[in-house]
């Protein structure tokens, strides 16, 4: 995701945060930190598409909906991916993986492990973001950004995969893991 378009969602984010998760109120007196939302929206972000890609099932990994779009596999390879390329500009560290290609053939388990490898070199950068380093510049190809825009295009476009493959499994039949979730909670407030 272009940086010129997280900052048309930026605001959009702020408003829903934990996108696909139940939410209870909070409890009144809290604060609410930009870095604070932004790491509760990228947890979440992160747990909704390791959820998505270990319900799917394996034989389903190569399923695509029209043959013009994205395999399901394929789905999950390009959210790593994007994640390398965005934390690695974080971090201010070469790409590990700006070679791999997302079209590769993955089983579900290497896909998996592809997705989980991106949120290991994600998570330190975006935990340990504070109010000001979230203000600091960092290099994005020719342009500087403020390194708090970058978990914001991990969150936008962890979203955008998440409402994406919600649609692959339900036309597999599968219920994605966000409304078991929301299902339990609301048993659970009854």
């Amino acid at each position: 995701m272009h940086l010129r378009r997280v900052s048309a969602v930026v605001f959009a984010l702020f408003l829903a945060p934990g996108v696909g998760a139940a939410q209870e109120a909070p409890p009144a007196g809290q604060t609410f930190t930009l870095s604070g939302e932004m790491l509760r929206g990228y947890q979440t972000t992160q747990r909704n598409l390791a959820e998505f890609a270990e319900k799917m099932p394996e034989e389903h990994y190569g399923f695509r909906p029209t043959p013009d779009i994205k395999p399901f596999g394929q789905l999950v390879a390009h959210a790593a991916l994007a994640q390398f390329m965005t934390c690695a500009a974080l971090t201010g560290t070469p790409n590990p993986r700006k070679d791999e290609k997302e079209d590769a053939v993955r089983t579900k388990a290497e896909a998996i492990a592809l997705l989980k490898a991106s949120a290991a070199l994600c998570d330190p950068a975006v935990i340990t973001l504070t109010e000001t380093s979230m203000t600091l510049l960092t290099k994005m190809g020719p342009d500087q950004a403020a390194k708090g825009l970058l978990p914001v295009s991990l969150v936008a476009h962890g979203a955008e995969m998440y409402g994406t493959m919600a649609v692959y499994l339900r036309l597999k039949g599968i219920v994605p893991p966000t409304t078991e979730r929301e299902k339990q909670q609301m048993k659970k407030s009854q």
